[in-house]
């Protein structure tokens, strides 16, 4: 399937003018965030740690030079940047079209692989590897946490006692059909810590974005929707708890949570649990 970035028009909306602004795209992918903001005028750092996206970072970076720098590396990373070099922020959470559709990489059980789910492959611990080396109950945790499986510690049993290899052998095993989708899910999370990755980003982003700079989320599951729209509610308080900041840090760009339009759906049906949310620093 080919990658139609999700929600582009509103997260172009809300950012507004960033012609000659620089804007740190998180979740570079097939870099079609990368490059509507590159045909905006502005300049853009990209994350991804995917290695798979390389040769595409480089097919942008031979066309827009030394407006476009791109580092192979979780999006936790933005802590390295130095905050002067940018004035915008845009996640595109969770996992990739390209990702899904490439059955060698274990992410879908739509095809036989080996079970993988690794988002970058220089990482030593897979799918595979997280249930054989899990307790039964720490890998309960997670497939209730992350897939809300309520059968959790059976699916657990399960898994430790029959050591899937597979994604086939690993689909076969959940007796529930409906469970498939949400166990696939919950291991991919956990192999990639996900949530710890977005906690950690965002706790960044909130220490170096600029006055009157933008950071815009888009989410594809509650647990991801969940954790941006604590930060931002903790970052636009000003009612003196102490356990948040002691001033008013950001603004709500909308009050609104954009979701995709009629028309999108029809054009992207992946894009239906889209969610967007956004806030400008004061």
């Amino acid at each position: 399937m080919k990658h139609i970035p999700v929600l582009l028009t509103e997260v172009l909306q809300t950012l507004g003018d960033i012609k000659n602004r620089t804007v740190v795209d998180c979740t570079f992918g097939a870099g079609g965030y990368t490059r509507a903001f590159l045909e905006c005028g502005a300049n853009v750092i990209a994350f991804d740690r995917d290695t798979n996206v390389v040769e595409d970072a480089n097919k942008i970076k031979q066309e827009y030079g030394d407006r476009f720098q791109f580092i192979n590396s979780a999006f936790s990373d933005i802590k390295n940047l130095n905050p002067a070099d940018f004035d915008d922020v845009v996640f595109d959470l969770g996992i990739s079209s390209m990702q899904i559709d490439n059955g060698e990489r274990g992410f879908s059980f739509r095809f036989d692989a080996p079970l993988d789910m690794r988002m970058d492959t220089r990482n030593k611990q897979n799918a595979q590897n997280l249930i054989e080396s899990l307790s039964e109950n720490d890998l309960a945790d997670i497939l209730y946490e992350y897939g809300d499986i309520k059968s959790s510690h059976k699916m657990a049993h399960i898994l430790k006692e029959h050591k899937p290899t597979t994604t086939f052998e690993l689909r076969d095993l959940i007796k529930n059909q409906k469970d498939i989708a949400p166990v696939f899910q919950a291991l991919r999370i956990a192999v990639n810590d996900e949530m710890g990755q977005i906690k950690s980003a965002l706790e960044s982003v909130h220490n170096m974005l600029s006055s009157n700079g933008r950071c815009i989320c888009v989410t594809f599951h509650s647990l991801e929707d969940r954790i941006v729209k604590n930060t931002f509610h903790k970052w636009t308080q000003t009612d003196g708890d102490p356990r948040l900041p002691t001033v008013k840090n950001a603004e709500y760009v909308s009050l609104k949570t954009f979701t995709p339009s009629e028309k999108e759906l029809e054009q992207n049906p992946r894009s239906r649990s889209a969610h967007m949310r956004g806030v400008q620093k004061v």
